[in-house]
C-alpha cells in the first residue's frame, strides 16, 4: 500500500436504485445555458445555428446526496437553485458519434446545480472563470441513479418547487442540445469515462433561496431530488 501523509478522502459516490453497489464518481460536467428560456432570463440568448455547447466542471467533492441539509454558503447574498436532468456515463467513449451516444449511457438521475449567482455574474461580466460562483461546497446535489443502459431520454417533465411553490416547470424536449448532441460534442474534448456525470442544463425560473427553505424537484421517468438549506456557514 502507498503510504500517505494523511488519510485520503473516500471516493465520492451515488446510490443506484435497486443495487447494493454505489456508483463511483469520476468527474462532474455541467452544460451551460441549454434551455432557450433560461438563456434569455440570464441575458444571454443562444443561437444554435452559430454556437456550440459550452461546459464547466465542479470538483467531485461538491457532490451531495438528495435529502441532505446543507449550510447556506459563505460570501454570497444570492444563492440560486437550478434543476437538471443528470446523465450517468457507464462506458468509456471518445469522439462518440451522436447516433452511438446511447452506448455509453448507464442511467439517469435528478440533480441540482446550486450557484452563488452574484459571484458567478461578477466573474462572467469580467471575463473571469466561474469557479467561485459554481464550484461551491455541497452544490452538486444528486438523486439515486436509475439504471437505463442504452436509453436516450428525449422528453419528460422537469419541475422544481421551493417550500411547495412551483418555480421551474418545463420539459426535457426543450433542451437546446439534446443528450445525443451533448455526449457527441463533449466527447470531442474529453475521453468520457465510467463514473462521469453530465448535468444537462436548467430550465427558466431559477431563483434565490434562504436558510430554512426546502427544495424539491423531479424529472419524469427518473425520480426526485430534495435539499434543505441550513443556517449560514
Amino acid at each position: 500500500m502507498t503510504p500517505y501523509l494523511f488519510t485520503p478522502p473516500a471516493v465520492p459516490s451515488v446510490a443506484i436504485r435497486g443495487k447494493d453497489e454505489q456508483f463511483p464518481i469520476n468527474r462532474l460536467f455541467f452544460v451551460g445555458r441549454n434551455y432557450h428560456a433560461h438563456a434569455v432570463e440570464m441575458g444571454k440568448p443562444v443561437d444554435k445555428s452559430v454556437e456550440r455547447p459550452f461546459y464547466f466542471t465542479k470538483a467531485p467533492q461538491t457532490l451531495t446526496p438528495s435529502g441532505s441539509t446543507v449550510a447556506y454558503p459563505p460570501e454570497t447574498k444570492n444563492y440560486h437553485f437550478e434543476m437538471e436532468l443528470v446523465v450517468a456515463i457507464g462506458k468509456a467513449g471518445f469522439r462518440v458519434k451522436a447516433e452511438d451516444a446511447h452506448t455509453v449511457i448507464y442511467g439517469y438521475a435528478a440533480g441540482l446545480d446550486m450557484t452563488r449567482r452574484d459571484l458567478q455574474l461578477v466573474a462572467r461580466d469580467k471575463g473571469r472563470p466561474w469557479d467561485l460562483g459554481k464550484d461551491v461546497e455541497h452544490s452538486s446535489v444528486c438523486s439515486e441513479i436509475v439504471p437505463m443502459p442504452g436509453v436516450v431520454i428525449e422528453r419528460g417533465a422537469i419541475e422544481l418547487s421551493v417550500n411547495g411553490a412551483v418555480k421551474q416547470k418545463s420539459d426535457v424536449d426543450k433542451l437546446i442540445w439534446n443528450i445525443r448532441e451533448i455526449i457527441a460534442d463533449l466527447s470531442l474534448f474529453y475521453h468520457l469515462q465510467p463514473g462521469d456525470l453530465i448535468y444537462t442544463g436548467t430550465p427558466e425560473g431559477v431563483g434565490a433561496v434562504l436558510p430554512g427553505d426546502k427544495i424539491t424537484g423531479s424529472v419524469e421517468g427518473v425520480g426526485g431530488v430534495e435539499l434543505t438549506v441550513g443556517p449560514k456557514a
